[in-house]
């Protein structure tokens, strides 16, 4: 192996290390209205109800990620859940960080924080998540993660517009990433 294979090898293995002046924590009921107002502010994920998010701050917190400023204060979030009927598959519903702390490295950072310990805790070897074409940072954010991990990715059509109620919805696209071969991902 090359000196610059190596170094290629070395980065696609590496977890994101999280800026600093943040710290990764699990989401708390409390966090519920801050991740609310991340995820309407973003203006590409779809909004949920800022009831959904209170729930899912205690229902799904354990299989969640907030990143908290120097503050303590959410600056950005993952949310996520074990698909019920593939256990060894986390789900990655929402992806959201602030936008005065965008372009720094923190939504990498949380997918590869949340991945690793959701794949030390539970098992879990494979990703996926739903991005419709248009949102660019979010197929960057994937991408760059099955890369990094050394991990294989499809994409397939999962929800079609069609399927949707309002007029103008894109179709959901699946991204399966996985099994991950990189050390820290791995059991």
């Amino acid at each position: 192996m090359t000196a610059a294979q190596a170094d290629h090898a070395r980065a696609r293995s590496e977890i994101k290390e999280l800026p600093e002046g943040f710290k990764l924590d699990t989401p708390r009921v409390e966090d519920g209205a801050a991740i609310w107002r991340i995820a309407r502010d973003s203006r590409t994920l779809d909004l949920n109800s800022s009831y959904s998010y209170l729930l899912w701050c205690r229902d799904f917190a354990a299989t969640s990620v907030v990143a908290r400023d120097d503050e303590g204060a959410p600056a950005a979030f993952v949310t996520g859940y074990i698909r019920p009927d593939r256990p060894d598959t986390l789900l990655v519903w929402q992806v959201a960080v602030d936008d005065a702390h965008r372009g720094r490295g923190l939504a990498a950072a949380l997918l590869d924080g949340l991945t690793t310990r959701i794949a030390r805790e539970q098992g879990v070897s494979r990703l996926e998540t739903t991005i419709t074409a248009d949102n660019a940072a979010s197929n960057r954010l994937f991408s760059s993660f099955a890369e990094r991990h050394g991990a294989p990715h499809r994409r397939e059509v999962l929800f079609d517009a069609a399927l949707f109620p309002e007029q103008g919805h894109e179709p959901e696209v699946l991204h399966r990433i996985g099994p991950f071969t990189t050390p820290a991902l791995c059991l």
